[in-house]
């Protein structure tokens, strides 16, 4: 188990007794705690609880104080803290990866408005809400319609870490009074703690049992499936996409994708990030695609970008290079479904499904997130 006590700067984090120490000149704060959120996975926040139903939020160098409806803000609160008050309601989601995790608790219908456009969304239920009104597009995470977000008595938005390119919306939008959470689940190292992040919207939402019954249930249906992954024998895999300009578009290692991969009993094909970018995926010129792939046992088509492929010839058509892989050649050729990246919620069951597909027994099992293309 991974449980981590808060965060300093953007990736470090430590024991959240040094941010008390350091940032609290009231010494009840301590005494008022009485223990922090079991994390088995996630590293990127923190929750200390205290008496009277507050809770400390710890994210990088950001800590927010949830405070219970009706009550006052606790005397040991300091200048560095934000309070978020409950009922969480009428928020401003700028992450979509969140989006699914409220939806998985069933409470999306606290995000009434969001920066993703509807033509964007992947998610069944996002795009119903936004066609019924319940929920509305209020612009781009660069720039959004400030006067409807105030007008919509948002008590909370919740940004990705894509806003620290535009910190002048973040600091409008705390001008006008409204918190802002940014939400680094992307950071998380290990692919279930994305997910996890989950039990951090359970307890803004007023329902953290019931998002920690959700977790703990996908998990175990991990640990389950995980009596299969003896049966991979270290099958090679690659995961990738084809760019109209003929690049094969690859998951670098380590990113989640191939972290899932490598954990579902695969051995992931590509070992060598070839820059120094930051970015989870990479370019690489087909021939060395070739080089590092002809040979794998499994394809993966990543069908984000361009929609996927539905057939074998549809793949091959799109660099007559892949007819001499060996995967095509064996017909073990899966694509994404275009929900795979927006339901965050779903890391468990999409880790699960990879086990069969690894394992050879994928066939047995109605699939969710891949599809064999034939």
């Amino acid at each position: 188990m991974i449980c981590i006590c808060g965060c300093t700067g953007r990736g470090e984090v430590r024991g959240n007794s040094e941010i008390i120490s350091e940032n609290s000149t009231n010494d009840s704060i301590a005494s008022n705690s009485y223990g922090h959120m079991n994390l088995q996975y996630a590293t990127q926040f923190d929750v200390e609880y205290f008496e009277g139903g507050y809770a400390l939020i710890c994210i990088a160098d950001d800590k927010f104080i949830l405070i219970p409806e009706g009550a006052d803000e606790p005397n040991w609160m300091s200048e560095d803290m934000v309070a978020i008050r409950q009922p969480a309601q009428d928020l401003y989601v700028a992450a979509s990866s969140a989006l699914d995790l409220f939806d998985s608790i069933g409470e999306l219908d606290r995000v009434t408005m969001t920066s993703t456009k509807y033509s964007d969304w992947s998610l069944e239920s996002v795009t119903e809400a936004l066609d019924n009104g319940d929920m509305e597009y209020v612009g781009k995470y660069s720039a959004p319609d400030y006067e409807y977000i105030l007008s919509g008595d948002c008590n909370l938005a919740i940004e990705s870490t894509m806003i620290y390119h535009s910190p002048e919306v973040k600091e409008q939008l705390e001008l006008l009074g409204i918190p802002v959470m940014v939400e680094r689940s992307s950071y998380e190292s290990h692919p279930l703690g994305r997910m996890e992040w989950i039990k951090l919207y359970g307890l803004l939402c007023g329902c953290e049992d019931n998002a920690n019954e959700i977790f703990d249930s996908k998990v175990s249906e991990v640990e389950s499936a995980m009596g299969l992954v003896n049966n991979a024998n270290n099958t090679n895999v690659a995961f990738f996409y084809i760019t109209n300009n003929g690049y094969a578009v690859v998951r670098r290692p380590g990113d989640y994708i191939s972290q899932m991969i490598e954990m579902a009993g695969g051995t992931y094909v590509i070992k060598d990030a070839n820059d120094d970018s930051n970015s989870s995926t990479m370019n690489m010129q087909i021939e060395a695609f070739y080089d590092c792939a002809a040979s794998a046992d499994i394809l993966i088509y990543n069908s984000t970008i361009d929609g996927g492929i539905n057939s074998i010839d549809e793949l091959v058509s799109k660099s007559q290079v892949l007819a001499d892989f060996d995967a095509v050649k064996g017909g073990n050729v899966w694509c994404t479904g275009s929900n795979v990246f927006q339901k965050s919620g779903g890391a468990a069951d999409m880790l699960v499904e990879l086990i069969y597909i690894i394992s050879g027994t994928a066939d047995e099992h109605s699939l969710e997130y891949f599809y064999r293309v034939e």
